[in-house]
């Protein structure tokens, strides 16, 4: 059976298929950047890896309060090294990005403080962390303020309004790397280092802290080699590599991770508690893949900008633009456009892909959210997913595959199912 063929096998019709091996066949040497990209960064890790001495005595599980676990200890060193960071937290414990961030903020925070958001409103699920919408146990319950200086309309940090917010009593400043469900662009790491460069000229005891949810190993620099005092996200999107079955990362200066440390456990405890229940090696063997992996899912982002940009859609990055993230944002302008992508790519998944996603009300968002993944860790956002509010613009946000191969069959299914629906008219494929 040829690959044609194969992918007719697999409800992916000849002029869909057709369509996306034009565009693939323009991207070869874009590909050919990120897998450059890829391999600085799979060396990276191995120098790390190597350098703390790695060795399958530290894949060994700890229980109870977690006392001694070598392993714990030596991937956070990993973790510290990859990163050029003095120190990093990586635990099972921490549930998600939202709960990583949770605990720098809260850990470094007290009551009187000031956090200020410089790249405009953060990511929905941290309104009720911080207390934008009212939540029990919000930073603002214990007397924490919030402002924030939105980007400028071309998504540069605006420098004159940072300038005016920060005060005596601006205690940390929060930089989200990605676009979260806005249609913005992603700060790069060089654009982030300019902007905490400035913070530091105006007071270097700010605490710079950089949400970097699904910016890791996308560059070849992370937001702690230019300035940033801490550094945040989730084990079940990029640094996890497909393989860590749930955690959190912050990596940073000492005395911030010190401090989140005694959130996330118990002053008087942090770092030296908390069991590792047998997941070390599915942490270090993910951490080992995440720079491919993440290659993988770039390139399918690249793969469906293309795909939809010259479909008349509006995408975010466009087909061209450089890449600081694996989201990719396509706007549809309807509910039902978001909804058939995301049937397409829950169509392609290996696990569920006979469920068909729905949008609903889920908890930490003002609106009817759907999402699709039909993964092997649930929620794991760095295998393929998509997502979105069901609101204006309607737009889909979708991110994820551990392998470029599987990125390509759900952007296709995506697009057959938008045919299908009549969405996007089948004669547009042939240029017709």
């Amino acid at each position: 059976m040829n690959m044609e063929k194969m992918y007719e096998s697999m409800g992916i019709s000849r002029e869909v298929y057709a369509y996306g091996q034009r565009i693939e066949k323009e991207l070869k040497d874009r590909f050919e950047q990120i897998d450059r990209t890829a391999e600085y960064n799979q060396l990276k890790v191995i120098r790390a890896m190597q350098k703390n001495r790695v060795s399958d005595a530290h894949f060994a599980g700890s229980s109870g309060y977690g006392y001694n676990d070598l392993g714990r200890d030596a991937l956070e060193d990993v973790y510290a090294d990859a990163f050029h960071a003095q120190s990093a937290l990586v635990r099972p414990q921490i549930a998600c990005g939202t709960h990583a961030l949770a605990v720098a903020m809260s850990g470094n925070l007290r009551p009187g403080d000031e956090l200020l958001a410089i790249s405009g409103k953060p990511y929905d699920t941290l309104e009720e962390v911080i207390g934008i919408r009212p939540s029990s146990g919000s930073l603002k319950e214990y007397g924490v303020t919030y402002r924030q200086v939105d980007l400028l309309p071309d998504a540069r940090f605006d420098l004159e309004g940072i300038k005016n917010a920060i005060n005596d009593r601006t205690k940390m400043v929060h930089i989200q790397r990605s676009k979260g469900y806005q249609t913005r662009k992603t700060l790069s790491v060089t654009e982030i280092g300019e902007a905490i460069a400035f913070v530091k000229s105006i007071n270097p005891e700010v605490i710079c802290m950089v949400d970097n949810c699904y910016g890791e190993f996308v560059e070849r620099m992370e937001p702690t080699e230019v300035g940033a005092d801490l550094c945040v996200g989730s084990l079940i999107k990029n640094p996890g590599g497909g393989l860590a079955p749930s955690g959190g990362y912050i990596v940073g200066k000492k005395p911030y991770i010190e401090n989140c440390a005694y959130r996330l456990t118990s002053p008087g405890l942090g770092k030296e508690v908390g069991a590792t229940f047998g997941v070390m090696q599915s942490f270090y063997q993910g951490f080992f893949l995440a720079p491919t992996v993440t290659a993988g899912a770039l390139k399918g982002a690249v793969f469906a900008a293309n795909i939809y940009e010259r479909l008349g859609f509006s995408v975010l990055p466009d087909g061209q633009e450089s890449r600081h993230d694996i989201i990719q944002s396509i706007t549809f302008g309807t509910p039902e456009g978001v909804i058939e992508f995301c049937k397409g790519i829950q169509a392609a998944a290996p696990v569920d892909s006979f469920a068909e996603p729905e949008p609903w009300a889920m908890p930490g968002y003002d609106s009817d959210v759907i999402m699709a993944a039909g993964a092997f860790v649930q929620g794991s956002s760095i295998e393929l997913s998509a997502d979105g509010p069901i609101k204006p613009p309607y737009a889909v946000y979708f991110q994820g595959g551990l392998t470029w191969e599987h990125a390509k069959f759900g952007i296709l299914m995506s697009l057959q199912k938008l045919v299908d629906a009549k969405i996007v008219d089948s004669r547009r494929l042939s240029g017709r």
